[in-house]
């Protein structure tokens, strides 16, 4: 495990718990990603990035048989109670065990916030390629880099060109009770290009890169707020 990725897993261990208390009833997929799904009945399905597992419980629910990754043990603990049915694994995405790297999934699903803690996006794409079976399918939903980098007012208040790494202490994305987190993070910026090179780069082919208003930061409905990337595995 990487340095940054230690230090994020630290960072997340300390919240997870409070953020699923306060939030949990709002998490979960959004209809981008539900609706690309198609029927998950029998299909053997790698759910990356899982959190405290509320997209996992909702890919079980409709019949998906689910493993799901997370490096966070304390999210886990959470996840396994709302999923009793899936099959957790404690790993970085950035290097998943080789029994997950065998080409057995039909889907892999990540979603909601999980590009801004990947250092390495080559690493990444490579292990979906590698998990999924031939005619497998990755469907990624996600903030859409645009957003991160203006304010209410559509002013440009980030740069997106910025590949630095940035190191902060603290949540502004959701609120949580209790004492203040102290624990230090460490995220960087991805623009759509380079998301979608790394995955064509890793053998998958595009078949879908959709862009929506909206997101969670609310943005102006003229500026793209989400977006949906389908890929699949010759």
């Amino acid at each position: 495990m990487s340095e940054h990725s230690e230090q994020n897993r630290r960072a997340w261990d300390e919240v997870h718990g409070r953020r699923h208390e306060s939030h949990g009833n709002s998490l979960g997929m959004d209809d981008h990603l539900r609706a690309r799904l198609g029927p998950l009945t029998g299909r053997r399905v790698l759910h990356l990035q899982c959190a405290t597992g509320e997209t996992t419980a909702q890919l079980a629910d409709a019949g998906g048989q689910v493993t799901a990754v997370d490096i966070s043990a304390k999210a886990l603990a959470i996840a396994t109670t709302l999923a009793p049915g899936a099959t957790f694994v404690e790993s970085d995405v950035h290097d998943l065990p080789s029994d997950l790297r065998a080409g057995q999934f039909d889907l892999v699903v990540t979603e909601g916030g999980v590009l801004t803690w990947l250092h390495d996006l080559d690493t990444w794409a490579s292990g979906i390629a590698a998990a999924l079976r031939s005619g497998g399918e990755l469907v990624l939903a996600e903030e859409h880099p645009v957003a991160a980098c203006i304010d209410a007012e559509l002013r440009w208040t980030d740069d997106y060109f910025d590949e630095s790494v940035i190191p902060h202490v603290g949540w502004a994305h959701f609120e949580l009770t209790g004492d203040p987190a102290v624990e230090p993070k460490h995220e960087r910026f991805w623009r759509l290009g380079q998301i979608v090179t790394a995955l064509a780069g890793a053998g998958l082919r595009i078949e879908e890169l959709d862009e929506f208003p909206g997101g969670w930061r609310g943005t102006d409905p003229r500026v793209p707020g989400a977006f949906v990337l389908r890929a699949t595995k010759p």
